[in-house]
């Protein structure tokens, strides 16, 4: 047969070291501790630049003017904005997508399954929340009550991983359950509490928005990328009407089908069909235009073999985990020591406040629930977790940094009390992480619950 384009010439040295490498990377990426650490390195990044003689810079950095127009239309917002209103959108499209897939297929499918987690999520939100509103109650702090209330799966299930394959995977699907129906209950608060008077016009662009979702999901669109231009319509709507625009990323993500696009035939059996075909064209020599047919349906079957929710997490996932989340904590984690003024007397009600409520609230109010559920016979502990267990995820609740931070930012206008949380939930998060593990390596979990 002539030589073709089907040959296969010998692969360059520097394609296979880079090949070899971005293996290596997603390897590395998969790691669910290295996200948490990541995440980490960049608020201590923060903390440092904040106090450092560069702290004029940093200030500057994230107060920079960007502008984005087209014709006599424009938005002028600085970079802060775009990241915590906009990036951010995408964080809370995983989310979104995580809690969709959660109902329909994990821990939240049944009221027997989500009974256990749902109880200590929502004692972890009560205590802590009761905790700062004894402390702060009548004051200007008070809005911040809902600073604790939330847990940061990504730094929780990281600072978890780092325990080893020792610890139950009960253990760990109760922390990311409970983890999961923390940010549902974060996302109402937010809805609920940190919400100005709504703009209806803004309320009927939003709504407009979710029909085009409706409408493309039933003309049968498949690809991610049409979806951005009802995405943005919802932002924008939700940003006229007084809502955290953030919580369009929900919106999408609760919308987005749990089972792919229906299709005349199985995706595999499609893949099968075609992939025989092509085989055939090749061995006859037979290349022309006829051959984009089949592989254009072999690409369309091959993306729905994975419904749009785990498209979702998946595509998202690494880019949300090591971008997104970083790039929010080096621009929200830079508290400056000076500025918190911890001597003023409402900064320290706030900071001891939220440190209580994280570090102790959060395990009380988990355990507590916990318990009682059992103790009333409701539910029952999964399978591999013991009361240790229980401790450990009590423990692990009160690290809030991302959706902590992300809350003090909304609930706080004063600089000198929005440094102070946000000092507080950085300090309470890394004394959660430094209590959870101790109890992990003390406790020797595994032989217990094996």
């Amino acid at each position: 047969m002539p030589e073709n384009n089907l040959s296969s010439p010998s692969i360059p040295r520097p394609q296979v070291l880079t090949e070899k490498a971005l293996a290596t990377l997603e390897r590395f990426s998969r790691i669910e501790a290295v996200s948490g650490i990541a995440l980490l390195i960049a608020a201590i990044a923060a903390l440092v630049w904040a106090n450092s003689s560069f702290a004029d810079s940093y200030e500057h950095l994230w107060h920079t003017k960007i502008t984005i127009g087209f014709g006599d239309a424009s938005v002028s917002q600085s970079l802060h904005f775009f990241v915590n209103d906009g990036l951010m959108t995408i964080f809370f499209l995983v989310v979104g997508a995580e809690i969709r897939h959660e109902i329909h297929d994990g821990a939240l499918a049944s009221l027997k399954m989500a009974l256990l987690p749902m109880g200590a999520a929502l004692g972890g939100v009560l205590v802590p929340a009761l905790i700062y509103i004894a402390i702060n109650h009548g004051t200007e702090a008070s809005d911040g009550w809902a600073i604790p209330t939330a847990t940061d799966i990504a730094f929780a299930v990281g600072v978890l991983a780092l325990l080893g394959k020792s610890i139950s995977g009960g253990v760990r699907v109760l922390l990311l359950s409970l983890a999961i129906i923390d940010d549902i209950v974060a996302i109402l608060i937010i809805a609920a509490f940190y919400t100005s008077s709504l703009d209806y016009m803004g309320i009927a662009i939003a709504s407009g928005g979710m029909l085009m979702i409706l409408m493309f999901q039933r003309m049968g669109i498949g690809k991610m990328a049409p979806y951005v231009l009802p995405g943005a319509i919802i932002w924008y709507g939700l940003l006229k009407t007084g809502v955290h625009p953030t919580l369009a990323g929900v919106i999408l993500g609760l919308l987005s089908p749990v089972r792919s696009m229906p299709m005349t035939e199985r995706p595999l059996d499609i893949i099968q069909r075609n992939f025989q075909e092509l085989l055939d064209r090749f061995s006859n020599d037979r290349l022309d235009q006829s051959v984009t047919k089949p592989l254009k349906e072999i690409l369309q079957a091959q993306r729905e073999i994975l419904s749009p929710v785990q498209r979702i997490q998946a595509t998202l996932h690494p880019w949300v985990a090591f971008g997104i989340m970083p790039l929010f904590a080096l621009a929200n984690a830079g508290v400056s020591f000076a500025g918190a003024d911890l001597a003023n007397a409402l900064s320290q009600h706030v900071f001891i406040a939220v440190m209580l409520a994280l570090v102790l609230g959060k395990p009380i109010g988990v355990i507590f629930a916990s318990y009682l559920l059992v103790k009333l016979k409701w539910c029952e502990l999964p399978t591999g977790v013991s009361w240790s267990g229980i401790v450990l995820v009590g423990l692990l609740a009160g690290i809030g940094f991302t959706m902590s931070i992300f809350i003090a930012s909304l609930a706080f206008d004063d600089a000198a009390l929005l440094d102070a949380s946000k000092l507080s939930v950085l300090c309470a998060s890394g004394a959660a992480a430094v209590l959870g593990l101790s109890w992990g390596w003390i406790r020797r979990l595994p032989k217990r619950e094996q």
